[in-house]
C-alpha cells in the first residue's frame, strides 16, 4: 500500500526527532574527547567542540602512563565479569524455584523478597554487617553485596513462568534433576531476559563506585569509577599526573580531565556493541522456543 501523506509527514518528524536525539547523546562524547586531545588554550575555548583544533596528546600520556589507573582498570574489569556471571547464576537459581508453582508457600517468599525492594536496614547497619561478615578490604565486597538484584530477579521469575511446564516435566521422565533442567534447559531458553539482565548488571558494576569509597581502603583494590571520582569530581590536583613542573600540568587540567573521563567510559561504550550483537543472537533463539 502507498503510504498516505500523513504517514509520510510522520516518518519524517520521527527521523528528524531520532537525528535530533542520537546528536544530543553523541555530542557530550565528542566534545570530550576533542578536549582530551586538545591543548590548553584550544580546551579552554567557548563554543561547539567536534574536533581538537589544535591537537595534543600529552593528557592521554599522562593519564596512561598511570599506574594506580590500570590497577583500578583491572579492578573494574575482575568486578564487572565476575559480578555480572554469579549474579546471573544466582539470580536465575533464586527465580526458578519462584516460578514453580509446586514450590511451597511460594506466595510468601515472594512478597518476602518484593519487601526489600521498599525497605533496608540503612547505610550504618549495612557497613556494620558488611564488617561483621569480614568483606571489608577485599575484592568481595564487590561481588556479594550486590549478588541479587530483586527487581531483575522478579523479571527473570516473570520469564521462567511463562516456559510451558511439559518441558520441564519431559525433562525429568528423562532423569534430569532440577539443577540440570535449569542450566540445560530453562536458561538456553532464556536468553533474552539473561542477555538483558546481563547488560544491566555488567554497567552497573563498572558504573559504581560508592560501595568502593565505603568499604575498600587499600589502592591496590579500588576500581577506576574511584580514580575518575578523585580527579574529575573531587577535584584533585592533576599534577600527580606528571613529574613535570606544576605549572606546566596545571595548563592541562581540562584535557586531563576529559582523558581520564573518556578512558573510563571507552571500555564499556566498545564492548556494548558485542553485548548488544549476543543480545540481538538470544532474541533470535528466544523467538523459535515455541
Amino acid at each position: 500500500m502507498k503510504p498516505t501523506r500523513g504517514n509520510q509527514i510522520f516518518q519524517a518528524v520521527l527521523i528528524v526527532f531520532m537525528i535530533l536525539l542520537c546528536i544530543v547523546m553523541l555530542y557530550p562524547f565528542v566534545h570530550m574527547l576533542s578536549i582530551s586531545l586538545s591543548t590548553p588554550a584550544e580546551s579552554l575555548r567557548t563554543g561547539i567542540h567536534l574536533y581538537p583544533r589544535e591537537v595534543s596528546f600529552y593528557a592521554w600520556e599522562r593519564v596512561l602512563s598511570r599506574s594506580d589507573i590500570w590497577i583500578g582498570f583491572g579492578n573494574s574489569v575482575f568486578r564487572t565479569v565476575v559480578g555480572t556471571i554469579c549474579s546471573i547464576v544466582f539470580m536465575s537459581m533464586g527465580a526458578y524455584p519462584l516460578s514453580r508453582k509446586y514450590l511451597p508457600h511460594r506466595s510468601f517468599f515472594t512478597m518476602l523478597i518484593v519487601f526489600t525492594m521498599f525497605f533496608s536496614g540503612g547505610l550504618i547497619p549495612t557497613y556494620f554487617l558488611i564488617k561483621n561478615l569480614g568483606l571489608i578490604d577485599t575484592r568481595l565486597v564487590y561481588i556479594i553485596p550486590g549478588l541479587i538484584s530483586t527487581f531483575s530477579m522478579l523479571i527473570l521469575r516473570n520469564f521462567f513462568q511463562a516456559i510451558p511446564e511439559e518441558v520441564e516435566d519431559s525433562a525429568k521422565i528423562d532423569g534430569a534433576n532440577d539443577l540440570q533442567i535449569l542450566f540445560r534447559i530453562i536458561m538456553p531458553l532464556s536468553l533474552p531476559v539473561l542477555a538483558t539482565l546481563s547488560l544491566w548488571s555488567a554497567v552497573g558494576h563498572w558504573n559504581a563506585w560508592f560501595d568502593a569509597v565505603l568499604y575498600i581502603q587499600d589502592p591496590a583494590k579500588q576500581v577506576l569509577t574511584t580514580f575518575l571520582r578523585r580527579v574529575v569530581i573531587t577535584g584533585e590536583d592533576v599534577s600527580i599526573f606528571s613529574s613535570d613542573s606544576q605549572s606546566a600540568v596545571l595548563g592541562y587540567a581540562e584535557p586531563i580531565k576529559a582523558a581520564t573521563l573518556m578512558f573510563t567510559a571507552l571500555p564499556i561504550i566498545v564492548v556494548y556493541p558485542f553485548l548488544q550483537k549476543y543480545f540481538v543472537k538470544g532474541t533470535m533463539v528466544g523467538s523459535l522456543k515455541g
